[in-house]
């Protein structure tokens, strides 16, 4: 038996019609909800990522563009190689390089200013699956940082994969309060030029 399939009525796109974006219309959480709730899962949403040598600047109106303050610095295989956010980009970071360097603003490389890969640390997707908001919130505090990367692991030499991001801004969208999340330093140079400001 063969069904007939009707076509659907068509309407032509309005003046100042726009676009949604990937998350833009989240839904709201408490702070109970399944922590994954508030996860953006790269399995659905592309990843915002930029290359090593892009321009620092050019970083700064991808992030704008994307709606993101965080990139994945990746290679041609889809490697990552570090991050780079929208606090490393407008921060004293690219000053403090500069100067140190005796190079202008516009020579400035993503993989410059990046946090390598190697300084990176991540939560592991198994362990969000019982997981709340309340525990994200209280690691990105923890941490004192603004973003978490999620990464999953497969295959028998354990193959990691960046899964998913946290983002404390988002979270507070969608919790409807404001998060503070104080930005840390983490290593001694960090530590050793904020005391010399």
């Amino acid at each position: 038996m063969t069904r007939e399939y009707l076509p659907l009525t068509a309407h032509r796109l309005q003046a100042g019609t726009r676009f949604h974006l990937p998350g833009q219309d989240r839904e709201r959480v408490c702070i109970d909800s399944p922590a994954l709730a508030v996860m953006t899962d790269l399995r659905h949403i592309p990843a915002a990522t930029i290359d090593l040598d892009a321009p620092l600047d050019a970083a700064n109106r991808f992030m704008i563009r994307r709606g993101v303050r965080l990139l994945l610095v990746t290679d041609d295989e889809r490697q990552v190689l570090g991050l780079i956010t929208a606090n490393d980009v407008l921060g004293e970071k690219p000053v403090q390089f500069a100067l140190e360097r005796g190079i202008r603003r516009p020579e400035i490389r993503v993989g410059d200013i990046m946090t390598p890969r190697e300084r990176l640390e991540a939560l592991l997707y198994a362990d969000l699956v019982q997981a709340e908001v309340g525990h994200i919130v209280a690691t990105l505090k923890h941490a004192g940082r603004q973003h978490a990367l999620v990464i999953d692991v497969s295959g028998q030499e354990q193959v990691q994969a960046v899964r998913g991001i946290f983002s404390a801004s988002q979270i507070a969208r969608q919790l409807g309060v404001v998060i503070h999340t104080t930005e840390v330093a983490q290593t001694f140079a960090e530590i050793g030029a904020a005391l010399g400001r």
